[in-house]
C-alpha cells in the first residue's frame, strides 16, 4: 500500500470514528432530555421543563450536522460491507434519537399543565416507568459505543416490560378518572406522558436492532416482544 492509499484509509477511518463519536454525543443529549423531562414532571419543576423544551433545538441541529457527514461519506468514500452498515446505522440511530428528543420535549410541555393541578397519586408509577425507559436508552447507547450486542439484545427482549408498565398505568388512570371527574384533565396529560415514555422505549428497541445488525450483519430473528394492548377497566 503506497503512502497515498494509507493516507486515504486513515482519513476514512478517522471520519468513521468522528461519526460514531458525534452519534454518541447526540445520544447523550437525548438521554439527558428524557431524564430532565421526567424530573420536571416528578418535581413539578416548570423551569426545568422550559430548559428541556429549549434544548431540543440542539438535538435537531446535531441530527442535521450528522446527516451532512453521512451524505459526504456515502458520496466520497463509497463504503462497503461493515463500513457501509456503520454509516447506515448512524443514519437510523440519529433519526430515533431526534424523535426521542421530540418526545422528551412533549413530556416537558405536559408538565406546564400538570403543575397547575394537585399531584396525582399515580405519579410514582410514571416515575418507575420513566426510570425503566431511561435504563433501556442508556443501555443501548452504551452498546453502540462499545459494539457489545448482548446488552442491546437484552433491551430488545425486554421491550414488553415497558408495554406492561404502560398498560397497568393506563388502567389505573382510567379507573381513577371514572371515580373522580376532577382527575380527568391532569389524568389525560399523565397518560400522554406515559405514552411518550412507551414510544421512547420503542425507539430504544429500534436502536438495539440496528446495533445488532451493524455488528453481526444479521437482523434479530423473531417478532419484537410486545405486551398486550391496554384494556378499559370494567
Amino acid at each position: 500500500m503506497n503512502d497515498l492509499m494509507k493516507h486515504t484509509v486513515k482519513a476514512f477511518s478517522d471520519e468513521l470514528e468522528k461519526l460514531s463519536a458525534d452519534v454518541s454525543v447526540m445520544g447523550g443529549l437525548a438521554e439527558n432530555a428524557v431524564a430532565s423531562a421526567m424530573q420536571a414532571v416528578i418535581n413539578r419543576d416548570a423551569e426545568l421543563a422550559e430548559q428541556v423544551i429549549e434544548a431540543d433545538a440542539e438535538i435537531d441541529k446535531m441530527q442535521r450536522e450528522i446527516e451532512k457527514q453521512i451524505i459526504r461519506l456515502l458520496a466520497l468514500r463509497q463504503p462497503m460491507a461493515s463500513d457501509l452498515r456503520s454509516v447506515i446505522a448512524a443514519l437510523k440511530i440519529v433519526a430515533d434519537l431526534e424523535r426521542t428528543g421530540d418526545l422528551a420535549k412533549s413530556i416537558a410541555r405536559r408538565t406546564r399543565v400538570l403543575i397547575k393541578s394537585d399531584p396525582l397519586p399515580l405519579t410514582p408509577a410514571v416515575e418507575r416507568m420513566g426510570l425503566l425507559v431511561q435504563g433501556h436508552l442508556h443501555q443501548v447507547l452504551d452498546a453502540y459505543a462499545t459494539g457489545e450486542t448482548a446488552s442491546a439484545v437484552g433491551v430488545w427482549e425486554r421491550d414488553e416490560d415497558v408495554d406492561e408498565h404502560y398498560n397497568a398505568l393506563f388502567r389505573d388512570v382510567i379507573a381513577q378518572m371514572m371515580e373522580d371527574p376532577s382527575v380527568v384533565g391532569p389524568g389525560a396529560h399523565l397518560l400522554f406522558v406515559a405514552k411518550n415514555l412507551e414510544r421512547i422505549g420503542d425507539h430504544a428497541t429500534n436502536i438495539a436492532e440496528v446495533i445488532h445488525y451493524v455488528v453481526t450483519g444479521n437482523e434479530l430473528k423473531g417478532e419484537r416482544p410486545r405486551g398486550p394492548r391496554p384494556e378499559l377497566p370494567e
